[in-house]
């Protein structure tokens, strides 16, 4: 995210500061009137913020609650894809009587007086963009004579800092635009490999980047996923899913000779449906795992004949010192060893979106079914199609360092934004999973 310092207007820094031309009112005094090339809706690219500078700021969607409280801050995001001048304004309107608004982009303040029940437009100020990438205006309610400050439907932009186009979440993505970029890392599998029967995976989530919403997915796989989440404030799972081979977001749809078969659970685990996004059989372990420590993922995909497979999935937490099962799924219609083993991370929780999350993703080894480990040390960045519509382009990934990995990174709006389809490689370890296989639950 691009904060741009705030420097206290000298004489020889207004030289350079451009305002501009405008008409005159009934007193004769000029009152800006930009021209404004750019509307940025305030649904899908603005949150409310609480303590926006705090590690941890309470953020909310607007619509969530009335906003009729002074210490609430509407945060609006865009992302300005060259320097110059940039013209800001807002498009607003209230249900009666008028209302003051503070209004602070780049570190300048300034008050509006908004009235009328029909949107308006009124100027914020004219402000020197020195480098690209995500900027946002704040708006804070001051007084107000109805029952909320005020509907601002839209931040207007003007200006050369324009003339490159401006990024921002549209009508075609509010809901996926709010959530944010999800990014992908595939791991290729080396040649001399036979069939993968085992795929091993160690994540770190560094602190502070445990935001609820967040899903670290560490194992994932031609048919499922398997990684730990952050549920709430209370809450936090390790996830494991196996996608049922008829197509359906609707689990009660699928018929009996379709539906994925529990073979086994952990202590502790349940077990259901899912649907929304395909469906099929979920499990979950509920375990407050911590950000900063490292966790290990094991899974194992094997055909069990009759056109079936099986996949087990084990969690280590370095908490317990001891692997545990979380579950195993049997799915119909699919003869297959291990395939697409990649990893991901995402953001399932709209209200969380403007909140930087990362994680470190090393070590990764495959077993073989001649029973030799290779590891993984090359993989291929992808991102989904909010990225790739570049309604979001706030995502990154790659190398980190050997001590590392991988990373990824989304949300939060910062600058970076690694290139999609781009390969990345890490140096081999040579640290095999210290694990006994045949002493797994």
């Amino acid at each position: 995210m691009k904060y741009l310092p705030f420097a206290i207007l000298t004489l020889a820094a207004a030289l350079f500061m451009v305002i501009p031309v405008s008409c005159n009112n009934d007193n004769g005094s000029a009152i800006p009137d930009p021209e404004y090339t750019v509307t940025v809706p305030t649904e899908g690219n603005s949150w409310f913020f609480r303590n926006p500078e705090a590690d941890r700021p309470q953020v909310s969607n607007p619509g969530d609650l009335s906003w009729t409280d002074t210490e609430l801050i509407l945060r609006i995001y865009f992302r300005v894809e060259r320097s110059g001048e940039l013209d800001v304004g807002i498009r607003a309107k209230v249900e009666s009587g008028s209302s003051v608004l503070e209004a602070e982009f780049d570190g300048q303040v300034n008050e509006l007086d908004v009235s009328g029940q029909t949107h308006t437009d009124y100027y914020v100020g004219t402000f020197d963009i020195e480098s690209p990438g995500y900027y946002y205006l704040d708006i804070k309610g001051v007084s107000r004579e109805s029952l909320n400050f005020a509907d601002v439907g839209h931040v207007l932009l003007g200006g050369s800092a324009t003339g490159s186009g401006i990024h921002y979440i549209d009508e075609d993505y509010f809901y996926w635009g709010r959530r944010g970029p999800s990014v992908h890392l595939t791991y290729d599998i080396p040649d001399e490999a036979s069939d993968v029967r085992w795929f091993y995976n160690e994540v770190t989530v560094p602190e502070n980047n445990d935001v609820i919403g967040s899903f670290f997915m560490a194992n994932g796989f031609g048919q499922g996923y398997f990684g730990f989440q952050v549920n709430n404030e209370q809450e936090r799972r390790i996830l494991f899913s196996v996608w049922s081979p008829f197509e359906t977001d609707d689990p009660s749809e699928i018929p009996e000779d379709k539906r994925v078969e529990l073979l086994a659970q952990g202590e502790g685990v349940t077990v259901q449906d899912f649907g929304d996004e395909g469906s099929g059989g979920q499990s979950f372990l509920r375990y407050n795992w911590e950000a900063g420590n490292t966790y290990r993922f094991l899974l194992r995909g094997e055909p069990a004949g009759d056109n079936k497979t099986d996949y087990t999935a084990y969690f280590y937490a370095p908490e317990t010192g001891k692997w545990r099962l979380i579950a195993s799924w049997r799915r119909p219609e699919t003869d297959t060893w291990l395939t697409g083993i990649h990893s991901f991370l995402e953001n399932f929780n709209t209200r969380t979106g403007p909140l930087l999350r990362k994680a470190y993703y090393n070590n990764q080894w495959i077993k073989d079914t001649s029973g030799n480990w290779y590891e993984l040390t090359r993989a291929r960045f992808t991102a989904d199609a909010t990225a790739r519509a570049e309604a979001r382009l706030d995502y990154a990934g790659g190398f980190a360092g050997e001590q590392e990995g991988f990373f990824m990174k989304n949300c939060g709006f910062f600058d970076e934004t690694t290139q999609i389809d781009t390969y990345f490689t890490r140096p081999a370890l040579n640290k095999q999973p210290d694990v006994d296989l045949s002493e797994l639950p």
